[in-house]
């Protein structure tokens, strides 16, 4: 079986290219589930309801997140009802939503998707290595698919959480820097392996926004708005395929994919 995950859609751009892209990578490579990181994809910061509703309507299975999922209040209701979209599993346990699903796809095997987001350089949470190891034993009662979104700032924080779920779950993934790396692999004990999925968004631009305003902010050091940057859009993301009776990884590969708008 093959999943997709797909990497930071960011703003309305990123959305385009779901909607454009997405049928035409699920065919080509024979995917069967559909997951993605939509924490920046309202206006380049957070997520709303009708956007996860848009992307649920363009294909997408599971939206995972980051820490920007508390930027949109209007979100909450949500993230309570709908075990689709998910916030990162270690924020503390009296956040709303879910941080990990179990998900049947079409009467076949149940995939788990657990969301963890990083402590280096980035706000204090729950550890991310005690609570999805706590997580995972708890899902692999009922499926040895497993999946994780790393949302980490730091290489070595989700290096490190590759080791430590070596052979426990099918894949981990980091999100949170938009920018794809080249170090996909399969570690010894078949988990799928990546630091950084990537952007679906505009690639004119610094991880999303105009370049122009961001080169004033790193000169100047003055407050800068940051807006949206429009051109040059492409889908990121990763195909990963695994056995479906084992939950172990047989191949990971990169996608980046230009939007012709």
């Amino acid at each position: 079986m093959r999943l997709l995950f797909i990497g930071d859609i960011v703003g309305e751009p990123g959305r385009r290219a779901i909607k454009g892209l997405l049928p035409g990578v699920v065919k080509e490579n024979d995917v069967e589930c559909v997951v993605a990181n939509a924490e920046n994809a309202a206006g380049g910061s957070g997520v709303t309801p009708s956007i996860a509703k848009e992307l649920r309507d363009y294909g997408v299975d599971v939206i995972t997140s980051g820490d920007h999922i508390w930027k949109r209040r209007e979100i909450v209701e949500t993230l309570n009802k709908e075990h689709y979209l998910l916030r990162p599993l270690n924020y503390p346990e009296e956040a709303p939503g879910f941080g990990s699903t179990v998900i049947n796809m079409n009467k076949g095997p149940k995939i788990g998707i657990i969301n963890l987001v990083g402590r280096v350089f980035m706000q204090a949470v729950e550890c991310p290595f005690r609570t999805s190891r706590a997580e995972v034993d708890k899902i692999r009662k009922i499926t040895p698919n497993i999946f994780i979104d790393m949302h980490a700032e730091a290489t070595s924080e989700k290096i490190a959480l590759g080791w430590y779920l070596d052979g426990l779950v099918t894949a981990i993934v980091g999100t949170h820097t938009h920018v794809q790396t080249a170090d996909e692999k399969i570690l010894p004990e078949k988990t799928a392996y990546i630091s950084d999925i990537g952007m679906t968004g505009p690639f004119d631009s610094v991880i999303g926004r105009k370049k122009e305003q961001i080169l004033t902010k790193f000169v100047t050091q003055i407050p800068t708005r940051f807006e949206m940057a429009e051109n040059d859009i492409w889908l990121n993301g990763v195909v990963i395929d695994f056995d479906v009776n084992t939950g172990k990884a047989n191949s990971i590969k990169r996608i980046q994919k230009k939007y012709n708008q």
